[in-house]
């Protein structure tokens, strides 16, 4: 029923995280990332970042997996990208370790500075200096650095999206290693979520199976709206609301 899906929260809210995941779905279609990192950013505002986080990874896990393919060149970026991932998976076991999972308005703060920083990255247009980026050990570091954030707040954008960018990467090639990332995100904050979370989260890993038809609705919407309209100007504007959203959620942690 309804009702149960969402643990401690009525049909209402449900139906309204079923909302959340159709908008998420729509920006994922348009630009090829964000269905977490909005998800997290609507649904915090609501239910805690722990459940939040947890509700989002087999929509997230399915949507990266369908983007981390071809399968024919998959293990050429993954020979390249190994390390990193390898820094994503510890860094984040290690932070939910070390940290346990996101939670209260330390990890309300956090994830509302997460998103004003993604947003301002994204906003300046900015890129890591490609001698900087692709200098020896700094893949490892990027990944364990990732897989913190991830563990302290949900998203998994930060500071993956930014070097990845500055490896001159074609298009295609750079979709393929984010879906890449985003996946070993996932499922390396599923391991940790499972171990620390006990049945609420198990509860919220079941809900998230029923938010899978939301989130695939809104792709295939954002993809039609893709042909219709400026990817910059709804990149501009995607990036925007992430600011708004962050800032006021960090005024809200603070100021509570």
């Amino acid at each position: 029923m309804m009702p149960a899906l969402l643990p401690g929260l009525p049909l209402q809210m449900a139906a309204l995280a079923m909302a959340v995941f159709v908008l998420a779905g729509a920006v994922k279609g348009v630009i090829g990332l964000g269905l977490p990192t909005f998800s997290m950013a609507l649904l915090a505002l609501w239910m805690p970042p722990a459940q939040a986080a947890a509700l989002l990874l087999l929509p997230s896990l399915c949507t990266n997996l369908w983007q981390a393919g071809p399968l024919a060149t998959l293990g050429a970026l993954w020979r390249r990208l190994w390390p990193m991932q390898t820094g994503v998976l510890l860094g984040t076991l290690g932070g939910v370790l070390l940290f346990g999972p996101p939670a209260g308005r330390a990890g309300a703060a956090l994830l509302g500075l997460a998103l004003a920083g993604y947003a301002l990255w994204g906003l300046a247009g900015r890129r890591l200096p490609q001698r900087m980026a692709q200098a020896r050990g700094v893949g490892p570091l990027v990944g364990v650095l990732t897989g913190l954030l991830t563990a302290l707040t949900g998203v998994f954008v930060l500071p993956a999206v930014p070097w990845l960018q500055s490896l001159s990467l074609d298009k295609d090639e750079l979709v393929q290693a984010m879906g890449l990332s985003f996946t070993t995100s996932t499922v390396a904050l599923g391991l940790g979520l499972g171990w620390a979370g006990g049945a609420d989260t198990a509860a919220s890993l079941w809900a998230s199976l029923w938010m899978l038809p939301a989130a695939a609705l809104g792709i295939l919407w954002g993809q039609r709206l893709r042909a219709r309209l400026s990817q910059a100007v709804f990149r501009r504007c995607f990036f925007v609301a992430l600011l708004a959203l962050g800032v006021w959620m960090l005024w809200r942690a603070v100021a509570a």
